[in-house]
């Protein structure tokens, strides 16, 4: 695993919604290392800890003025961590010369999948002289781990819902659908879309009375990173609500990309995994 050297140049942070640009902030504080953040209008909250650092705010319909931001700050290199729900309409967009020139991409990358949307970013970035590193380089002790992780040992019928839906995830991830995937019973019942791994988890709770489901228990949520996906952004996560809301809606457990996703606030999330009863697994290889 690659690490984040701290004399590489001055680190900034681009932070949208959610517990990982947090977790990533608190991570080069304890080594030294404070960044400058970019605050994603209406996605990160104004915290005490991101206000505290020197920081500027950023609408996703100003993009043309993030290089600018963060050249003026004397960033090198910069993360990108957390959630960005909104995409910008075209119309809305604040045009600069650096984005006339990338318009066609631009078009594409908002009409596509999302990790069609970073990949453009990035290039963005780089093509301005900005290293892109990953959120995983910088506190790769957030990523989950190989085999059983907390909670109970999946049964064999557990893997089998593993399994089912670790090929349906990479099936969808290939298409740039999304990332997370329940199965029950042998079989994947639903895929992740623009709703979310939290959408998912609610629909599948609202399903537990359909008649091709009745009688059926048990099952498991797997997340995995898409198989062409950069690793730089958007990796898969888990946190405690997640498995709230796998518990919830009657599922056993959680299968991850072992190496591959984040398991946030995790002291938190494995106690409330052994509380539950619900297994958190790493996937790696052939399980």
């Amino acid at each position: 695993m690659t690490r984040i050297d701290p004399a590489g140049g001055r680190i900034g942070l681009i932070a949208g919604s959610g517990r990982l640009p947090i977790e990533i902030i608190e991570s080069l504080d304890a080594r030294g290392m404070r960044p400058f953040l970019i605050l994603i209008d209406g996605e990160a909250e104004p915290l005490p800890l991101f206000t505290s650092h020197e920081h500027g705010w950023l609408r996703v319909e100003d993009f043309g003025r993030l290089v600018p931001m963060l050249k003026s700050a004397g960033v090198e290199r910069v993360v990108m961590a957390g959630g960005v729900a909104r995409r910008p309409a075209l119309k809305s967009i604040r045009w600069s010369w650096s984005l006339v020139s990338m318009l066609p991409r631009l078009v594409r990358a908002l009409a596509s999948g999302d990790d069609v949307l970073l990949r453009t970013i990035i290039g963005h970035l780089e093509a301005h002289g900005i290293a892109v590193v990953g959120a995983h380089e910088l506190a790769p002790d957030l990523l989950a781990g190989v085999g059983l992780i907390a909670g109970p040992k999946p049964s064999a019928a557990d893997m089998r819902d593993v399994r089912a839906a670790a090929q349906a995830a990479h099936a969808i991830g290939a298409l740039d659908i999304g990332q997370a995937t329940i199965a029950i019973g042998g079989r994947a019942v639903a895929l992740e879309g623009i709703e979310g791994t939290e959408g998912l988890i609610e629909r599948v709770a609202g399903m537990r009375g359909h008649g091709r489901l009745a009688g059926r228990s048990g099952g498991v949520l797997v997340k995995c990173a898409k198989p062409a996906q950069d690793l730089r952004a958007d990796l898969p996560a888990i946190g405690p609500d997640t498995v709230d809301a796998v518990f919830a809606a009657g599922l056993n457990g959680i299968a991850l990309d072992a190496e591959r996703a984040f398991i946030l606030d995790f002291a938190t999330t494995v106690a409330r995994a052994k509380a539950h009863g619900v297994f958190i697994y790493g996937l790696k290889g052939d399980d």
